[in-house]
């Protein structure tokens, strides 16, 4: 397996151009069976995750030509199957997303339970209640989601325990846009996501009002065209970016990115007395004194990303006082503490909330990566660590971010993708 091995202490400076939206691009690609005709997507990022929604797709007879290193054509004209199998479908917890535009397609699905991180119960329940509401039948039988019928539109409530789910809302959305009459999703994930989302829809001929409010309205209609739409900024690597700048005490201009969309990120960054200079399509991040503490509360948006969680607490090891980080939105998504505190860190987690308290050094050691995210903040953890750090399993990492360790390495990081070396 492929590790980073981090020399730590350098300052980050420089630029970085910020990659396609990787939650964006998943369900935008998902869209594409909703058409026989072409969709080209552009900026998608060069993933893991997006290899897998191609394999998932092409497995279903789409056709998928790879433009360019970020342009992708889909065609379903050819679609020939409603089934994704468990060997897909594991890979990638996002695959179920194409349970909707399927369904809506061709009228039944069978898509196995998915896979992906391991961060706690993410249960299917508000994508099941959806696609039951608009009148299809579901069941659950040998680990595969089965669904049949005709969809009509209806009142569709999405609020689960931990808030709205953006995926369950891009399902759903997906699906009523050829569903019959009009459907009113309440309480909708209001995610910049789905905002894209639901541009990329109306711009294939569907009838979406309301996306990035908590209702939002769709008049079925009877087919949808291809398109060419660009895929938003990643959001999250946004932030990963500047955490890595404020950390190591850089200066770090963000190419391609969309400040609107992590104001949270942006008001807690402040806070701790990082400067910021905002422009319409850039961020530049630096940090001229020390880190002070903060306390961060994880909601849906337009709240604190759980996404941006791992890294910020990695960022708070390095602040004065003490810092409180609550998890609201997975409150299990706490497995990098064990790790973080391996490296030195002074981590207290009660229930659901983490108690940071500032060190004045961390050391570099070996690491394991539990998740995506995870892997980022261990990243961040490595480059102000004294001496070396080697985080294994960074296979999560590609999950999400394009090729982070050459986007470091540019800005003054002595990262570098090795092998895992096996102890005898």
């Amino acid at each position: 397996m492929d590790t980073f091995i981090i020399q730590g202490g350098n300052q980050l400076n420089g630029s970085v151009k910020i990659s396609g939206s990787k939650n964006a691009s998943l369900p935008m690609m998902a869209a594409c069976v909703l058409t026989e005709e072409d969709v080209i997507l552009n900026n998608v990022p060069d993933l893991r995750d997006i290899r897998t929604m191609k394999e998932i797709l092409k497995f279903l007879g789409v056709t998928v030509e790879q433009k360019d290193t970020h342009t992708v054509s889909l065609n379903a004209s050819k679609l020939n199957k409603n089934e994704a199998p468990y060997d897909l479908v594991r890979k990638m917890r996002a695959s179920v997303c194409l349970l909707g535009p399927l369904l809506a397609r061709t009228g039944s699905t069978r898509i196995s339970m998915p896979g992906g991180c391991v961060i706690g119960p993410r249960p299917v329940d508000l994508h099941l209640k959806g696609i039951k509401g608009l009148g299809a039948s579901v069941s659950i039988e040998h680990g595969y989601i089965k669904t049949e019928g005709k969809l009509y539109g209806a009142d569709i409530f999405l609020g689960g325990r931990f808030g709205s789910s953006v995926t369950a809302t891009a399902n759903v959305l997906m699906a009523a846009c050829l569903a019959k009459g009009v459907t009113y999703i309440e309480s909708a994930a209001q995610e910049p996501e789905i905002i894209a989302l639901a541009k990329m829809l109306v711009k294939m001929g569907a009838q979406v009002e309301g996306a990035g409010s908590h209702v939002i309205t769709v008049k079925g209609v009877q087919k949808l065209h291809g398109c060419e739409i660009d895929v938003i900024p990643d959001r999250i690597e946004t932030g990963t970016f500047m955490m890595a700048a404020a950390a190591t005490g850089g200066k770090v201009a963000l190419i391609n990115a969309d400040a609107k969309h992590i104001r949270a990120v942006t008001d807690k960054l402040l806070e701790t007395g990082l400067s910021l200079k905002i422009s319409s399509d850039s961020i530049e991040v630096e940090r001229d004194k020390p880190i002070t503490s903060a306390d961060i509360i994880t909601l849906p948006f337009p709240g604190f990303p759980t996404d941006l969680q791992a890294q910020m607490m990695a960022l708070m090891t390095n602040g004065g006082g003490l810092s409180v980080i609550t998890e609201k939105v997975y409150p299990e998504r706490f497995m990098h503490i064990s790790e973080l505190n391996r490296m030195g860190a002074d981590i207290k987690l009660e229930t659901a909330t983490a108690i940071v308290k500032g060190v004045k050094k961390l050391s570099g050691a070996s690491v394991m990566a539990s998740d995506l995210r995870a892997s980022a903040g261990l990243v961040i953890a490595g480059l102000i660590a004294e001496g070396e750090t080697q985080i294994l399993r960074v296979y999560h990492i590609d999950r999400g971010y394009e090729k982070i360790e050459e986007k470091l390495a540019l800005i003054g990081a002595d990262i570098k993708r090795g092998k895992e070396i096996e102890h005898v």
